[in-house]
């Protein structure tokens, strides 16, 4: 029976006994309870190797979730008369079973660890086969005696390299053409830039005489690193650019690299800092809840699950903590596999190799590293959260999986859009007003219908504001003129002609995004879900799906082919999503109920009598996260040997 509410004690063999519901909680441990408690009891604590379970029924059930009563006084009756509370009475059964010994503690460790070393055996086998292949096919191309030979066969690749490209190097500027694929004119580019200029008022009238005779910028050429970003000729190059009906990756990859690398760096070392100064007083306030657990006994601060909590030291579910570990470790593999390929492709840049230099998606590798910190940082700030997992500690455990969420489609925008990225101080700026959200969600969102009027309206505005900077490429100015330039545009192209949208496939993508944000806006206003923190992580899971969808879709329409690794990649990690989403969803606690009610939804152990449900979701989700890491890293490996002048922007 789950009410009338009670009160579970484990007390040491002491004189007088605390049985009443006023002094209960004076020593030992206690919870309360409606159907069902449990607790851990180490010998450390108790050194006469004997304890009391005490069970005290409360005088009222509102600790337990149930409803405050109302006992109404007689007239009759004195002050000092105690009140009828009629019949409460509990009937309950008490079970005491042994705890698991300290052997099932080290097989459970060593089994934790063998799940994620075996990922690193499994990267040194790949990397010594692909080791081999390349040894092969160098030899294989030091041993060609016929010019005549036609090396993109030789290598596999079904799109052929030009001949002008591998006879007489690169094009001075390359823009690139989606109708033959060769380098556009200058006259080309003028043609463009008259084109738009009637749809797109804001486009600046500049000669391209200079333009067409510059060096390319995205070798490694002479000009200095500050010279960019400070000079109007270039953010002028960028408005031609820009405007054109079809880009290609050669029209947004024309910086320096030496200026671009250290742009991306700039996102790892900012978050390598936001790590330290972010979970250095997660980590203090953990430890003092679990000390408060601790010296005060009350076993109602921390939602564990109780029938699978195993103590180790001072920590309370040493279980809970130890299934994060595939994040930290998964991540620094992950770090590791950048590492190589940065320096593979250094190398390449310093023998002047034309595939490196000239062939391919740009390579940064700044998102990257901030992405594998990322992935660390998920987990000890979730391993901070199982210490002690409650309402105000929850926002710990969803910090760094916006960081995630936000990064990953950065890194998507930024493979076709290399030069046009937003900044790191932008990005995390962007996220830091996420987590603020967050937090200011998690202290006044619950039942606030003005916070989630005003969170709704911002959130719509962001999402209007973000689709017209996608759309236009950053060439649009917020300021007093905009309802004019608006009111213009509808004007030309909705009444006095109908025209349809320039870019229709980025239409179609901002127009889903669009329903879909809306949607989620009208849920949050309408039911306004007391788990504030994963509602707005589900609105940025949502749109980075929505995001890597489209990608997909406009590189199969491109005529591009996604490679062996990179579909394997796909498939196994949408398989391994599936399984953890299943076990996430078995919800073991809740701390939107009481203490009491969130221990009707514990369960046993089901993995080595140690793990429960909760710690498999960890398991997989960090397996899950770096597959989809390892689908963003190996994407585009079918581009390697593609001029950039071919491979189209969307």
């Amino acid at each position: 029976m789950a009410f009338p509410c009670s009160v579970i004690s484990i007390q040491d063999i002491l004189c007088p006994v605390y049985d009443l519901d006023n002094n209960v909680a004076f020593i030992g441990m206690y919870q309360t309870m409606t159907k069902k408690a449990a607790i851990t009891v180490q010998k450390k604590d108790f050194p006469s190797h004997s304890f009391y379970v005490v069970v005290v029924v409360k005088t009222e059930d509102e600790a337990c979730g149930g409803p405050l009563p109302y006992y109404p006084l007689s007239k009759n009756a004195s002050p000092d008369e105690p009140v009828d509370q009629h019949n409460r009475q509990k009937m309950l059964e008490v079970m005491v079973s042994p705890a698991i010994t300290s052997e099932a503690y080290v097989s459970s460790v060593l089994f934790c660890l063998s799940i994620f070393l075996s990922f690193y055996v499994l990267t040194l086998l790949i990397a010594c086969w692909e080791s081999c292949r390349q040894h092969k096919r160098k030899g294989l191309l030091s041993a060609m005696d016929s010019p005549s030979l036609d090396t993109a066969s030789l290598l596999g690749h079904s799109r052929s390299i030009p001949d002008s490209f591998l006879g007489r190097g690169y094009d001075s500027y390359g823009y690139g053409s989606f109708g033959n694929g060769s380098s556009s004119s200058t006259e080309g580019v003028t043609d463009s830039l008259g084109s738009t200029e009637v749809s797109y008022s804001y486009v600046g009238e500049r000669s391209l005489e200079n333009v067409a005779g510059r060096p390319r910028l995205d070798s490694l050429s002479s000009v200095e690193e500050d010279d960019y970003d400070t000079l109007a000729d270039i953010d002028y190059d960028k408005n031609v650019i820009r405007t054109k009906k079809y880009l290609c990756v050669a029209d947004l990859a024309r910086k320096d690299k030496r200026v671009l690398r250290k742009k991306y760096q700039i996102y790892f070392w900012n978050i390598a800092t936001i790590a330290v100064f972010y979970a250095l007083p997660v980590i203090q306030l953990v430890i003092t809840y679990q000390t408060v657990v601790n010296v005060t006994g009350n076993q109602d601060i921390c939602y564990y699950n109780f029938l699978c909590a195993h103590p180790l030291g001072n920590l309370s579910a040493f279980n809970n903590i130890l299934s994060n570990l595939g994040y930290i470790l998964l991540g620094l593999l992950f770090l590791l596999i950048i590492l190589q390929r940065e320096i593979n492709y250094n190398r390449a840049l310093m023998r002047n190799d034309t595939h490196a230099l000239e062939c391919g998606i740009p390579k940064h590798f700044g998102l990257f590293y901030a992405m594998g910190t990322a992935l660390m940082m998920e987990g000890l700030l979730s391993a901070c959260y199982h210490v002690c997992p409650n309402y105000t500690n929850f926002q710990f455990d969803t910090s760094f999986m916006y960081m995630i969420a936000g990064l990953c489609m950065l890194k998507l925008y930024q493979k076709r859009h290399p030069d046009i990225n937003a900044s790191a101080y932008s990005a995390y700026a962007c996220l830091a007003l996420v987590i603020f959200f967050s937090v200011v969600g998690v202290v006044f969102g619950k039942g606030n219908t003005a916070f989630w009027i005003v969170f709704s309206v911002i959130h719509i505005l962001a999402t209007l504001l973000l689709s017209t900077q996608l759309y236009y490429m950053g060439r649009w100015k917020l300021d007093s003129g905009i309802l004019r330039r608006i009111l213009h545009v509808l004007y030309t192209d909705c009444v006095r002609q109908c025209s349809g949208p320039m870019y229709v496939d980025r239409m179609v993508l901002l127009v889903m995004g669009n329903i879909i944000n809306w949607s989620l806006a009208a849920y949050g206003l309408i039911v306004r879900p007391n788990d504030f923190a994963s509602y707005l992580l589900a609105i940025g899971i949502c749109n980075l799906l929505l995001y890597f969808a489209f990608y997909i879709i406009m590189k199969l329409r491109s005529g591009e082919r996604i490679k062996l690794i990179p579909l394997l990649c796909i498939i196994s990690t949408s398989v391994v999503w599936g399984f953890a989403l299943f076990f996430f969803f078995q919800g073991l606690s809740t701390w939107q109920k009481t203490p009491a009610e969130s221990r009707e939804h514990n369960r046993d152990c089901i993995l080595l009598d140690f793990f429960d449900d909760h710690d498999i979701w960890h398991f997989l989700s960090s397996i899950a996260m770096f597959g989809s890491f390892l689908v963003l890293l190996t994407l585009d490996d079918d581009l390697d040997c593609i001029q950039r002048d071919k491979i189209y922007v969307f």
